[in-house]
């Protein structure tokens, strides 16, 4: 009994010896499996943006926009992959859970991403989030309902829950076929409850799911809700590689909370890769002691950026900030309230931004119709 004792312990010391040998040579981590698209995009020294639809993406125009930032400074497109109706922009296979809902905008999804890789041009997947009609018609006990119907806003638009979980995961799986096909980076847009819900929310009939319980008031059960869905899509979009990013009110980047959508600034920036807020001057009405921001583009940025920077600055791992600006003229303002936006107002934009340390942006113009001879690097 001695002599195999005496084995046993041989044996234990020399695989011991063996484990301790080959542990040197394994990495100290081992890294955790990346789904890999097989396209290669290299991250911009800053990104630099434009807003480019399905149409767009799959049509004609295409071609304009490519060269378009092959001859400037840009280098990146968002490109809506779910659309402000709750449309996909292209036709998933038909076994895929979104084939129904898929329309042929982007023909050859593939090809355009090739063509993205082929040019160096860094690609952002937009997806809609909880404004939704198709998906409110489809499940009315996933929206908010008057009575019977489901719930539209004074634009004929309908949104989903955020509440409820199965809404999340709709959402996120539509950003995991974007990711599969090669998009180097999710943009979630309408992050948020309908505007001005804190006036309806006791009129509307909506499940609270598993919020109902608790304790917080309405407004922070909002907060809570909206929070959580960036939380969780992070998490289920990290076997991509993926960043995230999110569009978010930029009034929110100046107050405790945005009370009816549900929009905490800091609480969302603390899940994400990138925060996007939308600062175009013709949407803020007399903020930063100006009473016209959409004549003062360079201020009204300016002003913005200060408080932005503050309040990420108060965060242990603030995200980059990439805010959206304006290459439109907002002649809705009405005479004496708004100006011809062109070369001039888009710089300075940028201008302002980078004079408070802000090197990335997006450009918005819902018609992909950009200002010619525009320096974006000023």
């Amino acid at each position: 009994m001695a002599k195999e004792n005496d084995t046993l312990e041989v044996e234990y010391h020399v695989k011991r010896e063996a484990f301790a040998s080959l542990k040197k040579e394994l990495p100290a981590r081992i890294p955790r499996f990346i789904y890999d698209s097989g396209l290669v995009f290299e991250y911009p020294d800053a990104i630099r943006g434009i807003y480019v639809t399905g149409h767009s993406a799959g049509g004609g125009r295409f071609n304009d926009l490519v060269s378009l930032v092959n001859k400037t400074d840009l280098n990146a497109m968002v490109i809506d992959i779910k659309d402000d109706w709750g449309n996909v922009t292209f036709k998933p296979e038909e076994s895929s859970p979104y084939a129904k809902i898929g329309k042929d905008y982007i023909k050859d999804p593939m090809k355009t991403l090739k063509t993205l890789e082929a040019e160096n041009i860094y690609p952002i997947a937009r997806v809609v989030v909880f404004k939704d009609s198709v998906l409110a018609k489809e499940h009315p006990d996933w929206s908010f309902k008057e009575g019977d119907t489901v719930w539209k806003n004074g634009r004929n638009e309908s949104f989903v829950n955020p509440f409820l979980k199965e809404v999340w995961d709709y959402n996120v799986g539509i950003a995991i076929e974007a990711a599969k096909m090669g998009f180097q980076e999710i943009q979630f847009d309408y992050v948020r409850f309908p505007e001005g819900f804190e006036l309806r929310d006791d009129e509307l009939i909506y499940s609270q799911g598993d919020f109902q319980n608790s304790s917080e008031d309405n407004i922070q059960k909002r907060v809570e809700a909206v929070t959580s869905f960036v939380k969780y899509a992070k998490e289920q979009l990290e076997p991509y590689g993926v960043k995230v990013s999110v569009d978010i009110f930029g009034y929110t980047a100046t107050l405790p909370e945005a009370p009816g959508i549900g929009q905490n600034f800091s609480k969302i920036s603390k899940h994400v890769d990138v925060i996007s807020s939308m600062i175009y001057p013709s949407h803020w009405t007399s903020y930063f002691g100006i009473s016209k921001p959409d004549l003062e583009p360079y201020k009204l940025v300016t002003e913005y950026a200060k408080v932005e920077n503050n309040t990420l600055a108060q965060l242990e791992n603030p995200p980059i900030s990439r805010p959206w600006i304006q290459d439109f003229t907002a002649t809705w303002l009405g005479s004496g309230n708004y100006k011809v936006y062109g070369k001039k107002e888009v710089e300075d934009q940028i201008k302002a931004l980078n004079d408070q340390g802000i090197e990335e942006f997006l450009i918005w113009n819902a018609g992909n119709k950009y200002t010619n001879g525009v320096d974006y690097t000023p």
